[in-house]
């Protein structure tokens, strides 16, 4: 069911005023108003009474018109307030170790995260993500964006090695800042998934804190290595000092639940955005009552009426 309303209703109320003057303002005499026109033929005398229904149809449209009759269209559209997130990941040669998923011992351990990882991306359909990835160096994989095809296509074309063989973890945290240091009106997080401990990098530690403390970054760091491995008490005191948490995975279970974890933990209600829009349709009862008031002419010249 079409629901039609009107913008000025009432303006209706000027019909009482035709009605009122149909019964007390009579005209005292013709008049000729417009042109005789040879190809409407003669009409007979029932057709004297079509003037006064095309009369007040002419009036009723034009009313109807001035009304300005109108349907609401209600439009949702979902704002792009979600978070910035910076997955940070560890292609360092140490990424090579397989045994970490209990499902498939011959996957190594980048494999299995990422499958954690491009899982997580399409969970997050609200939030804007990137992709640092760090060895030797690090760099900016993917640039935010919304479009979670294309970042999961960026990641599968991550591989170990691409950033060499050691491990940046510090220079990784510099990379990130970089990635969402433009965007410090919004809530900033990041995921840094490593197996092994610093060794390499150029960007001392305590200024990649400080930068990341500065942009207000939130760090959540995830150690998959074995005891000996990954230094606990380094990745703790990262989340720690960011406001993120520390996070500790044996195998890939684990690793899932963790990024299963950080999901509910950054958890965001974003609500649509409702747009009103209104479709008008004054036009059609003003075209009638052209086109009614054109006949009325006609016919009341035609037939010398009132």
């Amino acid at each position: 069911m079409i629901d039609i309303r009107f913008e000025y209703p009432e303006l209706f109320i000027i019909l009482a005023l035709f009605i009122l003057c149909s019964y007390f303002c009579q005209p005292k005499s013709n008049s000729i108003l417009f042109p005789r026109v040879a190809m409407f033929g003669n009409m007979n005398s029932i057709r004297v009474h079509y003037a006064k229904y095309l009369k007040w149809i002419t009036i009723l449209a034009l009313l109807t018109a001035l009304a300005s009759p109108y349907k609401t269209l209600v439009e949702e559209v979902d704002p792009k307030h979600g978070l910035n997130i910076a997955l940070i990941l560890d292609t360092s040669d140490s990424m090579r170790s397989i045994g970490f998923s209990s499902e498939n011992r011959r996957l190594n351990r980048f494999q299995v995260v990422k499958r954690v990882v491009s899982d997580f991306i399409l969970k997050r359909e609200k939030d804007n993500l990137g992709l640092v990835v760090f060895g030797e160096y690090a760099f900016i994989s993917s640039p935010l964006t919304y479009d979670k095809r294309i970042l999961n296509t960026m990641l599968e074309n991550v591989h170990i090695g691409i950033a060499g063989k050691a491990t940046a973890i510090y220079d990784a945290i510099g990379q990130t800042v970089s990635l969402l240091k433009n965007e410090e009106n919004s809530s900033n997080i990041a995921i840094l998934i490593t197996d092994g401990i610093n060794t390499e990098g150029v960007i001392p530690r305590d200024k990649a804190l400080e930068l990341a403390k500065n942009h207000n970054i939130k760090i959540y760091t995830v150690g998959i290595g074995r005891q000996g491995e990954i230094n606990p008490l380094d990745l703790n005191d990262i989340a720690e000092q960011t406001g993120g948490e520390f996070f500790l995975a044996k195998d890939g279970n684990e690793l899932e639940k963790i990024y299963s974890e950080i999901d509910r933990l950054e958890k965001r209600e974003i609500k649509s955005i409702e747009y009103e829009l209104k479709e008008y349709f004054y036009f059609y009862p003003l075209l009638i009552a052209i086109l009614s008031l054109t006949l009325y002419i006609t016919v009341r010249n035609r037939r010398e009426l009132f």
